[in-house]
């Protein structure tokens, strides 16, 4: 057999049957050879970012190692910044590129480069195929590393000679590995005393309770000690039942207001995530003073990176929080008294948000909140949301619930551009349901390709641009910036709009094939995602909101 025959039936092997991919020469034997595998379905983006970018939501929205395919040295250098944040988001991707011929090595052949230094920050393992003999044991091993808690993405470049040799070894898998470690039992009945004897404990959980299918776990344990639960606020996916009453919403990003949001918390648990990830630099502990501080993590080097603990615990947050509920002992009169007050806040803040909507329901172009809460009207049980509403995340949050994992996806680590391209992995993880994208403008032009994509493909994809014709976000961060480093004010916002000429996203959407439209009223805009959810296929909706005051 060919080194590409044990390239895909490795992939078989796996249960890997999807390739997201924007194919070049390099990748011949791939392409040529991918109709003698009719099991295994080749995702075409027009962009090698956007294959990533999709790649990494499928692993996360199907559970699955994802494939994303690229084109040599400057394929994959378009890929990199994707790659970055499937790396931040612990996404389980290989990422391939193929490689030129390996006999042309020293005289530096069109598009050559070494592909193993540019993939190596961005993955936790880079390699090339030198021979096909390797060719087995180095997917088995990709396969391996990217699954290894944190997951992550990991590299592997393709020569097409090597493609092209022969070789006796065949395609093979590790075997069944069980990764889940469980906790000392001892350390996690401390944590429990801990958080029993607590007169205030909250609990900050991050994606890879949902990963893990923890949630339930989570909520018992909070209603057992009337904990408050709150999420990272950047955070991947929704970590459990945003409607109940002891769900508190995202924290901000800097340790002060961390710390005014946690409050009177004495008793603090961090669980399954990389706590917490800062946006400005700002001095102190993030923990209310005299707060105990525990974490319970799935690997070492999550554990204690940035905070003293009074303990810390590796084991699979399942487990975890399984073993915690069954320990823990609060006092049951105290512990519904919290639960009672919990549930009273969640309902303010719930009224709250409907006072903020209302006040701001006369303004045109429409306020966020509006906004928001229209899309809400039109949105079915069943749907899964991608977002990237950035500065309208707020109102996003307070206006749509969901039920748990598997109805909503972000992006980690702060870049743009992951929303329209995440939202084709996700729409093709989840070909029975119902797939809205939220996008701000100046993001979805990052990965307008994306929408060529989800019509080549038919997926049943509704793209919903914000267009407040202006990068909001690096308006409200320069606000920040001149008061953080008393900066001059007098100024505007330099090169932030966008405008002269406006997008005409309806315009570019029937040019790849979308059908689309324009709304600027909140009854225009329920009307028209209720057709576009309805209908086969993908659609786009431009919706006009309102910007940054000047």
């Amino acid at each position: 057999m060919r080194g590409r025959d044990v390239f895909l039936e490795s992939l078989r092997l796996h249960d890997a049957k999807r390739i997201f991919g924007n194919p070049g020469t390099t990748e011949s034997p791939l392409l040529d050879h991918l109709a003698d595998y009719p099991d295994i379905e080749y995702v075409v983006a027009l962009y090698e970012a956007v294959a990533v970018g999709a790649a990494s939501f499928y692993a996360q929205s199907s559970g699955k190692t994802a494939i994303a395919n690229l084109h040599v040295a400057p394929g994959l250098g378009n890929a990199a910044g994707m790659m970055y944040s499937t790396m931040r988001a612990n996404a389980p991707v290989i990422i391939t590129a193929g490689q030129q011929d390996t006999r042309m090595r020293l005289q530096g052949p069109v598009l050559g480069h070494d592909l193993v230094s540019i993939a190596a920050p961005v993955t936790k393992w880079a390699v090339q195929v030198e021979t096909a003999d390797e060719m087995a044991d180095i997917m088995r091993r990709a396969f391996k590393v990217a699954n290894e808690a944190p997951k992550g993405p990991v590299f592997v470049a393709l020569p097409i000679n090597v493609m092209e040799q022969e070789t006796e070894n065949a395609a093979v898998t590790s075997g069944p590995l069980h990764q889940a470690p469980t906790g000392d039992m001892a350390a996690l009945a401390n944590i429990a005393a801990a958080l029993s004897a607590a007169k205030s404990p909250a609990i900050v959980a991050g994606d890879d309770v949902a990963r893990a299918g923890a949630n339930g776990e989570l909520l018992q344990l909070a209603e057992k000690l009337g904990a408050s639960v709150w999420t990272e606020g950047m955070h991947a996916q929704a970590i459990a039942d945003t409607r109940h009453p002891l769900m508190r919403g995202g924290l901000p990003f800097e340790a002060g207001p961390i710390k005014a949001m946690l409050g009177d918390a004495d008793c603090v648990l961090l669980i399954g995530g990389p706590f917490f990830e800062p946006v400005w630099y700002e001095p102190g502990s993030p923990f209310p003073d005299g707060a105990d501080v525990f974490q319970i993590e799935q690997s070492p080097q999550m554990l204690a990176r940035n905070f003293t603990l009074n303990s810390g615990v590796i084991s699979a947050p399942k487990q975890a929080l399984a073993a915690l509920l069954e320990m823990s002992k609060p006092d049951a009169s105290a512990a519904k008294a919290r639960v009672d007050a919990l549930t009273a806040a969640q309902a303010d803040s719930r009224e709250a948000q409907k006072a903020r909507t209302a006040r701001a329901a006369g303004r045109r172009p429409m306020p966020m909140s509006v906004a928001m809460a229209a899309m809400a009207e039109a949105l079915p049980d069943n749907v899964v949301m991608v977002e990237e509403a950035i500065t309208a995340s707020t109102d996003f949050s307070r206006s749509i619930d969901f039920a748990g994992p598997g109805d909503y996806y972000a992006g980690r680590g702060g870049a743009i551009g992951q929303g329209l391209a995440g939202a084709i992995g996700v729409s093709v993880a989840n070909p029975d349901r119902p797939v809205v994208c939220v996008s701000g403008d100046g993001s979805a032009m990052y990965s307008i390709q994306a929408l060529w994509t989800a019509a080549h493909h038919n997926l049943n994809l509704v793209f919903v641009i914000l267009s407040n014709r202006e990068y909001r976000i690096l308006k409200h961060n320069i606000d920040v910036y001149r008061g953080r480093f008393d900066a001059e004010s007098n100024r505007g916002y330099t090169h932030m709009d966008l405008t002269g000429p406006d997008f005409g996203f309806v315009q570019m959407a029937a040019g790849m094939g979308v059908p689309g439209e324009q709304v600027s009223e909140p009854e225009e805009f329920t009307a028209a995602l209720a057709r576009a959810i309805a209908s086969d296929g993908p659609a786009l909706i431009d919706v006009v909101i309102e910007g940054k005051a000047k």
